[in-house]
């Protein structure tokens, strides 16, 4: 196990200013650090080598992939920009120390990442300081099953939006857009079977992405 100390490029992504938005760009003070000739490429590979070698680089790289879609996520269910910019902090340094526990073989990083930003964020709605103007009371088991049924149809989506897009769009047609089979392929000028069989197989693929990013 690695000890829980940042690196002190981690620490200048982890401990920039609350005032800087979180989809602005990284301190320019971080970018010496970055290797580019050895970058690894692809999110797997990065990810493995901040589990790994501590790849400081690495971790930089993925922080600039996730960044902007922790902070959208934040704000979707947080609705509050601070919040929001301190679920992208937590994350960050949550996969920082754990990504060694990452095993490409049960999930993709964005699963992997975003199961992280998901239980941190129950975490920070159900922190009494991230409501300070609402009456105790208030903050009622109806709220909290809005909060998590808005959880479940951004994993919903997130799973969607990870599939190939052939396989998306018979689902969002059949399912979002209420198209029988027959319509769907006189809509797209396909032939029934194949789909049949477009709807097979992203059902299977949903099944495994929505699965990976509930655990």
């Amino acid at each position: 196990m690695y000890a829980q100390t940042e690196a002190p490029t981690v620490g200048l992504v982890l401990n920039r200013p609350r005032a800087a938005p979180a989809h602005t760009a990284l301190h320019s003070a971080a970018e010496p650090a970055v290797q580019r000739e050895t970058e690894p490429s692809t999110e797997a590979a990065l990810l493995l080598a901040v589990g790994r070698d501590r790849r400081e680089d690495a971790f930089l790289q993925l922080y600039r992939l996730y960044e902007r879609r922790l902070y959208g996520l934040g704000l979707r269910v947080l609705g509050d920009e601070g919040l929001a910019e301190e679920l992208v902090q937590e994350t960050s340094l949550r996969v920082w120390r754990t990504a060694a526990r990452f095993d490409p073989e049960r999930g993709s990083v964005s699963a992997f990442v975003f199961a992280i930003a998901r239980r941190l964020a129950v975490d920070l709605w159900r922190r009494p300081s991230s409501r300070p103007f609402l009456p105790e009371l208030e903050v009622d088991a109806r709220a909290d099953d809005q909060f998590d049924e808005l959880l479940l149809s951004l994993t919903v989506r997130d799973a969607l939006d990870s599939l190939p897009d052939q396989q998306r769009q018979v689902l969002e047609l059949h399912y979002g857009g209420d198209l029988t089979q027959e319509e769907i392929a006189g809509r797209l000028q396909i032939p029934l079977g194949t789909v049949k069989s477009r709807t097979y197989h992203a059902l299977r693929a949903f099944k495994r992405a929505f699965e990976e990013r509930q655990q």
